[in-house]
């Protein structure tokens, strides 16, 4: 049997990338890590469900979070602007934690991530 008939070849160009431009863009990189870090995703998300909590209703919402880790993390998202500390005057002293509109702003993008874990993570 004899090949079918071919017509002229076509050629096609095709645009490369080269390796070399390839870069993680700094800022997702930095967002994804200050995020991403262990607890602080959890911890964003249960502020945005709770909004204004105590540092014993965020323990108590994020299980096997320990109160150092807890602690921790808290300061250092108070430090990027996402977590605003409040204390009230009393006795006791009454301390109150809640997301800035920094914090709040990552609403969409946690959305987003609990959608995907939803779809994907069985």
């Amino acid at each position: 049997m004899s090949a079918p008939a071919q017509g002229p070849r076509r050629r096609v160009a095709v645009a490369t990338l080269e390796l070399d431009d390839v870069r993680c863009c700094p800022r997702l990189h930095e967002t994804v890590e200050l995020v991403g870090k262990r607890w602080s995703g959890a911890i964003i998300y249960v502020l945005l469900q709770g909004g204004c909590m105590r540092f014993s209703q965020i323990a108590h919402a994020v299980p096997q979070l320990s109160d150092r880790l807890l602690s921790e993390r808290l300061k250092e998202l108070e430090s990027r602007g996402i977590v605003e500390r409040r204390v009230q005057d009393g006795s006791p002293v009454k301390v109150e934690y809640e997301l800035t509109d920094r914090g709040r702003d990552l609403h969409a993008a946690l959305q987003e991530l609990k959608a995907w874990g939803d779809r994907w993570l069985l």
